[in-house]
Protein backbone atom coordinates (compact mmCIF):
# COMPACT_ATOMS: atom_id res chain seq x y z
CA UNK A 1 0.00 0.00 0.00
CA UNK A 2 1.05 3.59 -0.64
CA UNK A 3 0.19 6.71 1.33
CA UNK A 4 -1.49 9.51 -0.60
CA UNK A 5 -1.04 13.05 0.66
CA UNK A 6 -3.94 15.31 -0.30
CA UNK A 7 -3.54 19.08 -0.52
CA UNK A 8 -6.45 21.49 -0.94
CA UNK A 9 -5.80 24.98 -2.28
CA UNK A 10 -7.10 28.34 -0.92
CA UNK A 11 -6.66 27.26 2.69
CA UNK A 12 -3.74 24.93 3.31
CA UNK A 13 -5.12 21.65 4.52
CA UNK A 14 -3.02 18.54 4.46
CA UNK A 15 -3.89 15.05 5.62
CA UNK A 16 -3.08 11.46 4.80
CA UNK A 17 -5.06 8.60 3.36
CA UNK A 18 -3.99 5.06 2.60
CA UNK A 19 -4.72 3.41 -0.74
CA UNK A 20 -5.96 -0.13 -0.49
CA UNK A 21 -4.88 -2.97 -2.77
CA UNK A 22 -7.54 -2.10 -5.36
CA UNK A 23 -6.43 1.56 -5.52
CA UNK A 24 -9.28 2.99 -3.47
CA UNK A 25 -9.03 5.43 -0.64
CA UNK A 26 -11.40 7.00 1.82
CA UNK A 27 -11.41 10.77 1.50
CA UNK A 28 -10.54 12.02 5.01
CA UNK A 29 -13.30 13.81 6.91
CA UNK A 30 -11.29 17.05 7.05
CA UNK A 31 -11.12 17.13 3.26
CA UNK A 32 -14.79 16.17 2.83
CA UNK A 33 -15.80 18.91 5.27
CA UNK A 34 -13.57 21.50 3.58
CA UNK A 35 -15.04 20.66 0.17
CA UNK A 36 -18.58 20.33 1.47
CA UNK A 37 -18.64 16.90 -0.18
CA UNK A 38 -21.51 14.56 0.59
CA UNK A 39 -21.95 10.85 -0.20
CA UNK A 40 -22.78 10.46 -3.88
CA UNK A 41 -21.21 13.80 -4.93
CA UNK A 42 -19.09 13.82 -8.08
CA UNK A 43 -15.48 14.86 -7.47
CA UNK A 44 -12.97 15.98 -10.11
CA UNK A 45 -9.26 15.24 -9.71
CA UNK A 46 -7.02 17.46 -11.85
CA UNK A 47 -3.24 17.21 -12.12
CA UNK A 48 -1.97 20.81 -12.30
CA UNK A 49 1.80 20.38 -12.57
CA UNK A 50 2.37 20.77 -8.83
CA UNK A 51 0.01 18.13 -7.51
CA UNK A 52 -3.58 17.01 -7.74
CA UNK A 53 -6.49 19.39 -7.26
CA UNK A 54 -9.83 18.09 -5.94
CA UNK A 55 -13.06 19.92 -6.79
CA UNK A 56 -16.69 19.06 -6.30
CA UNK A 57 -19.01 19.27 -9.29
CA UNK A 58 -20.65 22.33 -7.69
CA UNK A 59 -17.29 24.09 -7.33
CA UNK A 60 -16.40 23.35 -10.94
CA UNK A 61 -19.79 24.61 -12.15
CA UNK A 62 -19.37 27.87 -10.19
CA UNK A 63 -15.89 28.33 -11.69
CA UNK A 64 -17.24 27.82 -15.22
CA UNK A 65 -20.14 30.21 -14.57
CA UNK A 66 -17.74 32.87 -13.26
CA UNK A 67 -15.55 32.45 -16.35
CA UNK A 68 -18.53 32.85 -18.69
CA UNK A 69 -19.70 35.93 -16.78
CA UNK A 70 -16.22 37.45 -17.19
CA UNK A 71 -16.56 36.99 -20.95
CA UNK A 72 -20.09 38.36 -21.40
CA UNK A 73 -20.22 40.89 -18.57
CA UNK A 74 -22.48 41.16 -15.53
CA UNK A 75 -25.17 43.23 -17.30
CA UNK A 76 -25.87 40.61 -19.99
CA UNK A 77 -28.56 37.98 -19.48
CA UNK A 78 -27.66 34.86 -21.42
CA UNK A 79 -31.28 33.72 -21.15
CA UNK A 80 -32.59 36.97 -22.65
CA UNK A 81 -29.98 36.76 -25.41
CA UNK A 82 -31.02 33.20 -26.23
CA UNK A 83 -34.73 34.04 -26.26
CA UNK A 84 -34.13 37.05 -28.52
CA UNK A 85 -32.07 34.90 -30.88
CA UNK A 86 -34.75 32.19 -31.04
CA UNK A 87 -37.50 34.76 -31.67
CA UNK A 88 -35.48 36.30 -34.48
CA UNK A 89 -34.98 32.85 -36.07
CA UNK A 90 -38.70 32.09 -35.68
CA UNK A 91 -39.70 35.36 -37.39
CA UNK A 92 -37.27 34.63 -40.22
CA UNK A 93 -38.71 31.12 -40.70
CA UNK A 94 -42.29 32.44 -40.64
CA UNK A 95 -41.45 35.04 -43.30
CA UNK A 96 -40.21 32.37 -45.72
Amino acid sequence: MRDAVLEVTKKRLETRARLNESGRLVLPKEIRDFLGAQPGDVLFFTEDGEGVRIETQKQRLRKIQAHIMSLVGPDVSMVDELIAERRKEFRKEMAE
